[in-house]
């Protein structure tokens, strides 16, 4: 493949304020998670904090399980860039609320508006996937889909950085009693928040209309609410093999994550002596820095040529990795095997993304990728659940470190087993 592809692809119309989108989406989503959890910290220690920082993170998933019927259905109902348009003002008018919140000192309030914000990206998800297809066409899906994980992993690190320097900044100086206390001196950055989510809207305004309103029928809130078209979005999913074992595999390296992310602080912590949050949290970091390189080299190839060679090739990198980890004893060695994980975990992920779009139907495109997202939330969650149930049993984050490897291991052959023998049927 011309390494001009990936040039190729940045250059299409649109295709820059597609990827500006996506980033703003991801750091608003992220900045006021970040100033949430930031508050939680600085008010609350130990199992209160974790059990905070828990709801927390289950309020961004959660909408992303509930409105897996609905979201896709709007995906597919509606041209993309519409919808797109429709949640970025949707942001505005979610941030300015939460900024008010800040003001009036309304911790519960912004504390439960994550979930709001979170119903907004759960809705804009699937239509910002779909879209890639419309936008890139199916020559360019992997450079494209490359590009827009590279894009979401830098607004997350951005985020992460941008947000809890505000956080520290605003405080300085300050003293503070209670949450609301808190909030108030921090209110100002509400302002960024809004600022960011304005020029989302007026970046979505400009996508190229690539695609059209279809004519399905209004969406049947009744069998909804009853459960008949859950079962039938995921009867979609395993109708095509090569569609559901692509997710299965996604999901299990998210699930993974989420487990590696809960448990290796507490692991560095006691292996390297450091109360330090900038290094272990710039630690974490690498991960995203890995999975940058990794997507773009993912990405990188020739037209309409999906690399599905990296799959395995990501899988065994990533188990190796995680072996690893659980005997290093430095920094720098720590940095490294993370960032390896990293760069595996984008060679895994991105071929399997491509993989979807490609074979999903391009009437069910939305749903599929809804449902993609509903059943690797569902996944994420049971192995945060897995990892607090051990918590709650004592288990050692070493022995946690030293499971990992094992458990990704076995379920990455078990996928392979049967994704071979769905293949050969």
């Amino acid at each position: 493949m011309k390494k001009s592809n990936l040039l190729e692809t940045a250059g299409l119309p649109g295709f820059i304020s597609f990827l500006a989108v996506a980033f703003i989406n991801a750091m608003v989503d992220l900045g006021h998670k970040i100033l949430i959890q930031n508050t939680i910290f600085k008010m609350y220690d130990d199992a209160t904090q974790v059990g905070l920082t828990a709801i927390i993170n289950a309020l961004i998933l959660l909408p992303f399980i509930l409105l897996f019927t609905p979201a896709g259905y709007l995906s597919d109902r509606f041209a993309k860039p519409y919808l797109m348009r429709a949640t970025a003002f949707a942001a505005i008018l979610i941030t300015l609320l939460i900024t008010l919140a800040y003001y009036q000192g309304w911790f519960l309030f912004a504390f439960l508006l994550t979930l709001v914000l979170a119903a907004q990206s759960a809705l804009y998800s699937p239509a910002k996937y779909g879209y890639i297809r419309e936008l890139a066409g199916n020559e360019r899906l992997a450079p494209a889909n490359g590009f827009i994980q590279a894009t979401t992993i830098v607004a997350i690190l951005s985020g992460i950085f941008v947000f809890t320097i505000l956080f520290e900044t605003r405080l300085d100086g300050h003293e503070y009693q209670n949450e609301a206390e808190l909030i108030r001196h921090i209110a100002p950055i509400g302002w960024l928040l809004v600022s960011l989510s304005v020029v989302e809207f007026i970046l979505a305004c400009r996508l190229p209309l690539t695609g059209t309103t279809s004519t399905q029928p209004r969406f049947d809130w009744q069998r909804y609410r009853q459960g008949h078209i859950l079962r039938e979005n995921l009867q979609r999913l395993l109708h095509n093999p090569v569609i559901w074992y692509a997710i299965l595999g996604l999901s299990m390296f998210w699930g993974i994550s989420q487990t590696f992310l809960a448990t290796f602080p507490a692991f560095a912590k006691m292996v390297l002596a450091e109360d330090n949050t900038i290094v272990i949290q710039g630690l974490l970091a690498c991960s995203g820095v890995g999975i940058i390189i990794g997507s773009l080299l993912a990405g990188a190839g020739r037209k309409g040529h999906i690399k599905t060679g990296l799959i395995p090739a990501g899988a065994i990198g990533m188990c190796l990795v995680l072996f690893v980890v659980p005997l290093l004893s430095s920094t720098m060695l720590f940095a490294l095997a993370i960032l390896s994980f990293g760069f595996f975990g984008g060679l895994f992920i991105i071929p399997l993304n491509a993989l979807i779009q490609w074979h999903a139907p391009a009437n069910q495109l939305g749903t599929i990728l809804a449902g993609n997202n509903w059943v690797q939330n569902i996944v994420m969650i049971s192995f945060l659940m897995l990892t607090l149930l051990a918590a709650l049993a004592a288990i050692t984050s070493q022995i946690m470190m030293q499971t990992i490897p094992i458990v990704t291991t076995l379920l990455a052959l078990l996928l392979a087993i049967r994704a071979r023998k769905a293949k050969q049927t």
